[in-house]
């Protein structure tokens, strides 16, 4: 090994004790560094450059080398990420004077549609069977979701204060710490005052969480998970069900009432109203599958060639 390539080397070492040492980074997240610098080293030495001289076309040429070996554009973007702590790391430590790869940006990641129930297979899923005081909470749960868009950190973190049954509220701790108060369904309503009429017969004396577990402690979201792929198989649901598609199905149901995306963005306690407009793009997916299966030139051009003259 040469003189260069153990100076290299030694900077690589030194820059993964920081990560681990000084920005405390788990193992899995360093190990994925080194995994992404060692194919800038490679892509380097395939190309006879040395990597001490790399520039910021340089690392372009990588990120699309990476592009055309087939890695998505998050992939790359962790790539990048890497790339620029690295010449960070090195920057701070006085062994060169800019970083090469600060203004470089990933490829866009294609927008992914989520996944909503209808209508009809929510209806499903909530009409529950309430046998025990379990399948009573669990309702509950499922009705205050479908009502209200929670996210899963926030059903779990209701504290008995935070439901007014006479208003129809709750008072939602989102993300960042913001509070916001949110209707509450008559359905889920009804649902909440039958899971209050039991959950003293389980909870601890002093517990302040709304949602039990049969310890009598507040409930995990592993187990709310858990909970509804449970009731998602028994009540003969053929897709995968998860607390997420029920926020999903909420938000996508409301636009298509109302078409106020605003109002829609305060509910979900989104900071941003590109964050929402992706539900507007789902009910174009909708509908752009109807027209490819219903409009007769839509299934010509899917099915087969025109017919010579038209």
């Amino acid at each position: 090994m040469g003189q260069a390539s153990q100076d290299l080397e030694a900077k690589f070492e030194a820059f993964f004790r920081h990560l681990e040492k000084e920005r405390r980074l788990s193992s899995h997240t360093v190990s994925a560094y080194r995994s992404d610098l060692s194919a800038l080293v490679d892509f380097s030495e395939d190309s006879q450059v040395s990597i001490s001289s790399l520039d910021t076309y340089f690392i372009r040429r990588f990120a699309a080398h990476s592009h055309r070996k087939g890695y998505s554009p998050r992939s790359i973007a962790r790539r990048l990420s890497a790339i620029r702590r690295f010449f960070d790391y090195l920057m701070r430590e006085g062994f060169i004077s800019m970083n090469p790869a600060t203004s470089i940006q990933a490829p866009k990641s294609s927008k992914r549609l989520v996944a909503t129930m209808d209508a009809d297979q929510v209806a499903s899923l909530l009409n529950l069977t309430c046998e025990d005081t379990l399948s009573i909470r669990d309702r509950a749960i499922l009705e205050l979701f479908y009502s209200s868009g929670l996210r899963l950190s926030e059903l779990v973190g209701l504290d008995l204060g935070d439901l007014d049954v006479r208003d129809r509220t709750v008072r939602v701790t989102g993300k960042g710490n913001k509070i916001r108060v949110i209707p509450v369904g008559r359905h889920a309503v009804e649902a909440m005052k039958a899971w209050m009429l039991v959950r003293d017969a389980i909870a601890e004396p002093k517990e302040k969480a709304i949602f039990v577990s049969q310890r009598g402690s507040r409930l995990s979201r592993r187990t709310v998970q858990g909970r509804l792929k449970h009731w998602a198989l028994r009540q003969g649901t053929t897709t995968s069900v998860h607390p997420h598609m029920l926020r999903h199905s909420f938000a996508t149901h409301m636009l298509e009432s109302s078409g106020d995306l605003r109002a829609i963005q305060e509910l979900l306690g989104h900071s941003s109203i590109s964050t929402t407009q992706a539900y507007t793009h789902l009910d174009f997916q909708h509908l752009a599958q109807i027209y490819d299966k219903a409009h007769p030139r839509a299934r010509r051009a899917a099915g087969k060639a025109p017919e010579k003259g038209s």
